[in-house]
């Protein structure tokens, strides 16, 4: 469980009523489909420490507040953190349960959440579709109504300590209406989703291949109809680390079978991803959240498309381009897969395979030179892509790079889709 967040590729998506007083009760649902987040999915890195002073005008009284008490504690975020957790374990005993037991990687969430909410608090839609997935993600922890006022009392409590410099009754109330508000949409998100679908799903392995020495393929079978779309991921746990969960893309379009493929490269003191590649065998059962991510693809429009996949990021792209052919497309569909070398390009004949049978697609390779990305040089000497959407997944530093490309050949931002870089930090640990 985490406090207003955002997905993190370390665990999934990832909240919560009132403070003080028992929670409202779930509002009915208004809509039967919760919408993505924007075009990019987010940030190209971490969120910004608010500038108290920034756009004061502008900004409503509350959030003036909000972000003065933030940029009051980011220095000392480490500590805030900690005391909130201690606070919330020793008041709140039963909740320990809900947390993974390392807590290094919760703590940096908690803090990324709050910058996130202060950025966000007087961006409505922004800020709606943020903490409805939140509310949704929340769902696979255990997370119910009435543990919101148990974080809000502690988040208060840890905030008026280290803010108090800046803390003061207006403060408090501030936030109390702020926290309020924010974890209400993420109960009704909550309810909403659970009237449709289950909080996870079970997922039997039915097949496990190495590719590399350190990347698997794997296709489970879902214990129940499980919906996704092409381009989007998961957050999974696997039965060695309990609580402990991580994002993977899908790397297929949805089948008829109902089977998804995830592909998984163990990286150094990877618990999830090292027992996925080295462990993981036929007949175990781990365990999904839903699908989330706005990677996707809009099959109304007539503009080419650009897709780039580094490492691993080749599975989404695999999945947008299914889905693509199925739509019996007639877009020019450009695909640069990236890799630090010739063996890290797992899939190139998939790809290639895929090329041969749908003339609309183009595939690339490209590989590092010296230790050297190659990826921008290539996209200016095969643009200008001024008239392309583009796709964009690997990677945290592939995604700044590429994008950074992408800007600079003229594509603008709004049409450059990728999961938010901050969340991408720990794939797959």
């Amino acid at each position: 469980m985490e406090v207003p967040a955002t997905r993190s590729a370390d665990d999934g998506t990832s909240g919560e009523g009132g403070w003080f007083a028992p929670p409202k009760q779930p509002k009915p649902p208004v809509d039967s489909e919760l919408r993505p987040t924007g075009p990019a999915g987010g940030h190209l890195g971490p969120v910004q420490q608010p500038e108290p002073a920034e756009q004061a005008s502008e900004a409503s009284p509350d959030a003036i507040l909000v972000r003065r008490t933030m940029a009051e504690v980011v220095p000392v975020a480490d500590e805030v953190t900690s005391y909130f957790y201690a606070m919330l374990f020793v008041r709140h005993p039963e909740l320990r349960a809900l947390f993974p037991p390392a807590m290094n990687v919760q703590r940096d969430r908690l803090l990324k959440a709050l910058l996130t909410a202060a950025e966000h608090i007087d961006d409505t839609p922004v800020l709606l579709d943020y903490l409805r997935n939140l509310g949704r993600g929340h769902r696979k922890y255990g997370t119910r109504a009435e543990h919101y006022p148990a974080v809000g009392e502690c988040l208060i409590g840890a905030l008026s300590r280290y803010a108090s410099a800046v803390w003061d009754g207006r403060t408090e109330a501030a936030w109390v209406r702020t926290y309020t508000r924010l974890s209400q949409v993420m109960i009704d998100a909550a309810a909403a989703d659970a009237l449709r679908a289950p909080a996870w799903w079970h997922a039997e392995i039915v097949s496990r291949e190495l590719r590399t020495p350190d990347v698997a393929i794997l296709t489970v079978r879902p214990d129940q109809p499980y919906a996704f779309r092409a381009g989007q991921y998961t957050s999974l746990e696997t039965p060695w680390w309990p609580r402990i969960w991580r994002h993977y893309s899908f790397a297929s379009a949805p089948r008829s079978d109902g089977l998804l493929t995830f592909h998984v490269k163990a990286v150094p003191a990877g618990w999830v991803s090292n027992a996925l590649v080295h462990r993981a065998r036929p007949g175990d059962v781990i365990r999904l959240g839903p699908a989330t991510g706005s990677m996707t693809v809009d099959h109304t429009r007539g503009s080419g498309l650009l897709c780039l996949g580094g490492g691993t990021g080749i599975a989404p792209v695999k999945a947008l381009v299914e889905e693509m052919a199925e739509h019996g497309t007639r877009r020019s569909v450009e695909v640069f897969y990236g890799a630090r070398s010739d063996h890290d390009l797992y899939e190139l004949e998939t790809m290639h395979g895929l090329q041969r049978s749908h003339p609309w697609l183009e595939v690339r390779p490209v590989v590092d030179r010296n230790g050297l990305p190659q990826l921008p040089d290539a996209l200016r000497t095969f643009g200008p892509w001024t008239d392309c959407d583009a796709c964009v997944a690997g990677p945290p530093g592939m995604i700044r790079s590429a994008v950074d490309a992408l800007r600079e050949a003229g594509v603008p931002r709004e049409r450059i889709r990728h999961d938010a870089v901050e969340e991408l930090a720990a794939t797959g640990r």
